[in-house]
């Protein structure tokens, strides 16, 4: 039930999050990679809090540092391809 629960959380986060940055990175990339930094960094603490806490807790920085690795490289990179795509965003002001 832990995989599953993993799979959905993980699928969640790649679809919602880096494809608002993608949509709409030609107004609002620098915002929206400000909250993906704070993000990380928070998640961070509570990965060294679960790696230090717990005895083996080996595991859980290194599934941390790959799970804030994998999404900071999505972030990135729909950042990029948004700025490349010269399509409207989905907000008008």
């Amino acid at each position: 039930m832990v995989s599953a629960g993993l799979v959905f959380e993980i699928i969640a986060a790649f679809c919602s999050s880096p494809q608002t940055v993608e949509i709409n990175a030609s107004t609002r990339a620098d915002t929206l990679m400000k909250w993906v930094a704070i993000g990380l960094v928070v998640a961070g603490g509570f990965v060294l809090i679960g790696t230090v806490r717990f005895k083996g807790g080996s595991p859980a920085m290194w599934g941390g540092a790959l799970a804030g690795a994998a999404l900071g490289v999505a972030y990135v990179y729909a950042k990029h391809a948004g700025l490349r795509s010269g399509k409207p965003g989905t907000e008008s002001y």
